[in-house]
């Protein structure tokens, strides 16, 4: 009688299938048999053939191996192929290895039999598979390789898929780096007909934050120092991970100094020491604080800084109404814009200073209780107004430049650092209801000093006083002049001024 060889489990019966025959590899041995024998032979091979059906799982010996396919002898007529594709780890199949395969056809277009590696894996594994399934286990598998969607998963020998939606609690930005990796998975889908398996971690990683965050919930109090991992960045802040459950770091409890936005301060993936400032137990919302692990920078400020005091400090804002300057974390004083300088009229604070300027104030004021520091820049040097009375003595003729015009008046840029003012009414028109209406921006002006007023810190100029003095031919010159530019202008009306970026208020009116 021939060797017979055994195979394993029908998967669809769960019956073992009956012993098959091996047909002799040496087919010339069938010279030496009788035609008695030959059929007998035969006979059984048929006998045997009837008896396994497709669908059975088979035994079978690696013949040979090339880059696509495996083939392999079953101990039928014709041999078995596999594809390559369908081993795990191709390197490790040698010629001689006996296999556990899946008879998918009996015969392809090539005469040869059709089998399969991985539809026997998952037959031999099924009942595994399906048991953790239905209770809900946790099983192991290892990240093997990334598909489209996902990752492929070894789970017990076989493929199963875990969609990029399962892989972690939040998008996982390098899929690559786990690759390799045991992580503890549930399978929550099934499909035996397909062979599809789809296992979660995310589902592992959820039922593991729950018990974290049931702990956290039963011991949180407020006041509590709690250390945290920074999960997500925001404009208004940054949510931290206490472990299961997630609290609220506003930006404005970040540092007892001024934050731009919250990346200024903390990156995600930081770990941190927080404060619990509150606690919601009902809504499960948690608010916490940085700044408050440093004590209170206003505490004992007076002590700090006293008025007229020189200090060193940085610009970290400015406004129309002036700049806010850092003297350390959690302490700024307000430049007004009026402080900025003692003899110009200052149109906004960034002609002055710049974000980031490190410069030298004097206090002039404390406010502890409303955290307000009076900060001056012109005080910085000696208050030049004292001396300017003795240097533009009433009546001196002046030359300057027109470097704004508003409703009571205009500006002129003296030079050195020094603005006059003129009146409306000491323009030299008498019907002028506008400056803007007859002069223009960067035009050069001709005027005496009409006073210096110290305690105000305005040095009061006139038009019309110098024209009182001039005779026939300069008037009409200057007339002619005034009357060409009140054409261009009309032409061209300039744009009104914004009320925000108007002179102030205390340049007063002189007739």
């Amino acid at each position: 009688m021939p060797e017979v060889q055994e195979h394993t489990l029908n998967p669809v019966s769960n019956k073992r299938a009956p012993a098959l025959p091996l047909v002799p590899l040496n087919y010339d041995e069938e010279e030496d048999l009788s035609p008695e024998q030959r059929e007998a032979m035969f006979g059984a091979y048929e006998e045997s053939m009837r008896s396994i059906g497709e669908g059975e799982i088979v035994r079978g010996t690696v013949l040979s191996i090339d880059d696509k396919d495996v083939l392999v002898d079953v101990g039928f007529k014709s041999e078995g192929i596999i594809p390559l594709a369908e081993f795990s780890d191709p390197t490790s199949i040698k010629v001689g290895d006996v296999l556990e395969v899946f008879l998918e056809k009996m015969e392809n277009q090539d005469g040869l039999v059709v089998l399969s590696k991985q539809r026997a894996d998952f037959v031999r594994v099924w009942d595994r598979v399906k048991e953790a399934h239905d209770s809900g286990q946790v099983v192991e598998g290892r990240l093997i390789r990334k598909i489209k969607g996902g990752v492929v998963v070894d789970l017990y020998g076989v493929e199963a898929f875990l969609p990029g939606s399962q892989i972690a609690l939040r998008q996982v930005q390098n899929v690559d780096a786990l690759l390799g990796q045991s992580v503890s998975v549930k399978i929550i889908k099934l499909n035996k007909r397909r062979r599809n398996i789809v296992v979660s971690r995310r589902a592992v990683l959820e039922e593991e934050r729950d018990r974290m965050k049931a702990t956290i919930l039963k011991d949180l109090a407020k006041d509590q120092i709690r250390e945290g991992v920074v999960k997500n960045i925001t404009d208004f802040g940054a949510f931290v991970d206490l472990g299961g459950i997630d609290g609220l770091l506003h930006i404005t409890d970040m540092s007892w100094g001024r934050v731009a936005h919250p990346s200024e301060m903390v990156k995600i993936g930081d770990k941190l020491r927080v404060k619990v400032l509150n606690f919601d137990p009902e809504k499960e919302r948690i608010s916490l604080g940085l700044k408050q692990l440093d004590a209170y920078p206003w505490e004992g400020v007076e002590e700090k800084y006293k008025v007229a005091d020189r200090i060193k400090g940085r610009v970290v804002s400015i406004t129309d109404y002036g700049a806010f300057v850092e003297l350390e974390k959690g302490i700024e004083g307000l430049i007004h814009v009026s402080e900025m300088s003692w003899t110009r009229h200052v149109r906004h604070p960034s002609k002055i200073v710049n974000i980031g300027d490190t410069i030298e104030v004097v206090v002039l004021s404390i406010d502890k209780e409303h955290r307000r520091i009076s900060l001056g820049l012109k005080q910085v040097s000696e208050d030049p107004w004292p001396s300017l009375a003795e240097k533009f003595p009433s009546g001196m003729v002046l030359s300057g430049m027109v470097n704004r015009l508003f409703d009571r008046g205009a500006i002129v840029d003296l030079g050195e650092g020094i603005e006059g003012f003129i009146p409306l009414s000491q323009l030299g028109i008498d019907d002028l209801k506008r400056p803007n209406d007859a002069f223009e921006v960067g035009e050069p002006l001709t005027m005496k000093v009409t006073r210096v007023d110290v305690p105000n810190h305005r040095l009061i100029l006139s038009v019309k006083a110098w024209l009182s003095d001039q005779d026939d031919i300069a008037l009409a010159e200057w007339t002619s002049k005034r009357n060409q530019v009140r054409a261009r202008i009309a032409a061209n009306p300039p744009a009104e001024e914004p009320v925000a970026s108007k002179v102030r208020e205390d340049v007063g009116d002189e007739e």
